[in-house]
């Protein structure tokens, strides 16, 4: 069974940083594309980051430069540094198997984790 946990949230001010962890099971995780995604108070998906099996990233212009993703295959795990964070990024964040263009068929879905900036 494919499982995706999501961990590091909190609540912070604007300009200081987190690393959000995304920890999979249940699949071939080194083989696997991973992406993070976000959703703000509402139903609406936004795709922030993904890596690619081989280690290449990618990520949303409202992100770029400001957060990294990386993954320990080690560890299962893909993470999510984030820095100068605005109110603009508080959201709950997910992890999904897929890249930037598969994603959201993704289906097993984890709790996610709350991210809050705010002064």
């Amino acid at each position: 069974e494919v499982e995706m946990v999501e961990s590091g949230g909190g609540s912070v001010q604007p300009g200081e940083s987190l690393r959000l962890s995304c920890a999979g099971s249940g699949f071939s995780f080194d083989n696997s594309d991973i992406t993070w995604v976000r959703r703000a108070p509402g139903p609406e998906f936004e795709w922030v980051a993904s890596i690619s099996a081989d280690g290449t990233a990618r990520y949303s212009d409202s992100v770029k430069g400001r957060f990294t993703i990386s993954r320990d295959n080690a560890k299962n795990t893909v993470y999510l540094q984030m820095s100068s964070l605005g109110p603009d990024d508080t959201a709950a964040y997910y992890c999904a198997i897929g890249d930037s263009y598969s994603w959201f068929r993704f289906r097993s879905w984890g709790q996610g984790t709350r991210v809050t900036v705010s002064s």
